[in-house]
């Protein structure tokens, strides 16, 4: 094995502190010079995009309890959450790349701000309409910010996406701790939690205006649709059949150029009618190999949360807990940890037939449902352990669509493609939030029946 010194792999190492080489003013020069770096400046830009862009989705399932009252259910604000953002999916792929980046960002932070304020500033005495009406219009800023950044990775390569998915997968472990330490511990009103958390979105203008290298996009931001090169044939593909998969992955590996990137954006004069259509045509071939493993696994595990896993319920004498409302948080956190963990995997770790743990995941629910229903499992420890392979499982297969779409999908086409798979997490969602509501009083009903009453002491708690 080779030996490589620090300064041929680019990197300088840093001297040990006391060493007569070290001084304050070396290590702010060679960490301002890390920080300037291009592919720091990528990793961070997208990994604040998906922490801020998630983020607001997380606080507001978390003070769902504090917005609502206790007497509406809380699926309502799941709904309110998630349903306008899967409606922007599910359309805004076909027209939203008429909007060059840096307008949407814009439009992003404006919807999102106003949102949280229209929450914030909503007096307990007025309608809980009002306040859904802020949920929905930061839901609509998060479904068209998801499926942009997600198009954006397409110019910075892999390792956008990777930092793309870790961002998202710390918003849920951030937004509901953040959430608990000014209520809680802070002791901030909710009026003042939230208008301290609509200041969020703008850390994603910083992001884009000032920390993002936009030079890649400058080309591409200004065109007007999904067009292949002029006499590019997808079946002209077939000739590079033989070229070996490692070789493919290190070229992905690689940052694109901007020949490579924008190359196909300059048939400005082509037909909308006919673009739109191709892009129907793209969605379709989309839905078999990527779109449905993920919507498949978002169906299961957002079921296991919201239907399932609130009567999986042990005495407390078998359990680390004082009081039954301490297991369902305690679930989300374990759930979110692996969500997060999963998803910054990338890197190190891929997973190429997305199926495969789909099909683990519906075995979860199958699972906890059958737990729920017959109580075979001994420990809640176990539980612990399954909600937490629920959470790897899930992230893993959301990270993983978009990487193998970066491995598989022409280039003409992947802009396209990656915002409009993104339909699918949010379509899981809203289809999981309507199984769950009934599965939830179904399985409380079944526990209560048979004297297992669980359910009953957490309303009363």
């Amino acid at each position: 094995m080779s030996s490589r010194s620090p300064s041929s792999s680019g990197l300088l190492p840093l001297p040990l502190p006391g060493t007569p080489s070290s001084s304050w003013r070396l290590y702010r020069a060679r960490l301002s010079a890390f920080l300037r770096d291009p592919n720091t400046s990528v990793l961070v830009a997208f990994w604040l995009f998906g922490l801020i862009n998630n983020i607001l989705y997380v606080l507001l399932l978390t003070a769902a309890q504090d917005l609502v009252g206790p007497s509406i259910p809380k699926a309502l604000v799941l709904l309110a959450d998630v349903m306008p953002s899967f409606l922007t999916k599910l359309v805004a792929p076909y027209f939203i790349h008429l909007v060059p980046y840096s307008i949407r960002i814009l439009v992003f932070v404006a919807l999102s701000s106003g949102g949280m304020l229209l929450v914030a500033l909503t007096p307990n005495t007025q309608s809980v309409g009002v306040k859904m009406v802020g949920i929905i219009i930061a839901s609509i800023s998060s479904g068209g910010g998801e499926l942009s950044f997600l198009g954006l990775t397409h110019y910075y390569g892999v390792s956008s996406l990777a930092a793309w998915g870790s961002g998202t997968g710390a918003a849920g472990l951030v937004g509901a701790g953040l959430y608990v330490l000014m209520t809680d511990w802070l002791g901030m009103s909710v009026r003042n939690s939230l208008l301290v958390s609509a200041l969020m979105p703008g850390i994603m203008m910083l992001s884009f205006f000032v920390i993002l290298p936009r030079d890649r996009i400058k080309q591409g931001s200004a065109t007007t649709g999904y067009e292949p090169l002029p006499g590019l044939d997808r079946d002209d593909s077939a000739e590079n059949e033989g070229i070996e998969a490692s070789a493919a992955s290190a070229a992905l590996l690689s940052e694109p150029g901007p020949s490579s990137v924008t190359a196909y954006h300059n048939n400005n004069t082509a037909d909308k009618s006919s673009s739109f259509w191709a892009n129907i045509r793209r969605a379709k071939s989309l839905f078999w190999p990527y779109m449905l493993p993920l919507l498949l696994v978002y169906v299961a595990e957002y079921t296991i949360n919201q239907g399932v896993a609130p009567t999986l319920l042990f005495p407390l004498d078998q359990s680390p807990f004082s009081e039954y409302r301490s297991f369902y948080p305690f679930y989300g956190f374990l759930y979110q940890l692996g969500v997060f963990i999963s998803r910054s995997s990338t890197p190190w770790f891929r997973i190429h037939h997305l199926y495969f743990p789909s099909l683990l995941q519906v075995g979860n629910l199958v699972l906890l449902t059958l737990h729920a229903l017959l109580n075979f499992i001994s420990s809640v420890y176990l539980v612990f352990v399954v909600i937490f392979w629920e959470g790897l499982l899930g992230g893993a297969v959301y990270v993983n669509t978009f990487a193998e779409i970066m491995d598989n999908v022409p280039v003409e086409e992947r802009e396209f493609s990656l915002g409009a798979t993104s339909v699918s997490d949010s379509g899981g969602i809203c289809i999981a939030g309507f199984i769950g509501m009934a599965m939830e009083v179904w399985l409380c009903d079944w526990q209560v029946q048979r004297g297992r009453d669980y359910c009953r002491r957490v309303e009363v708690s």
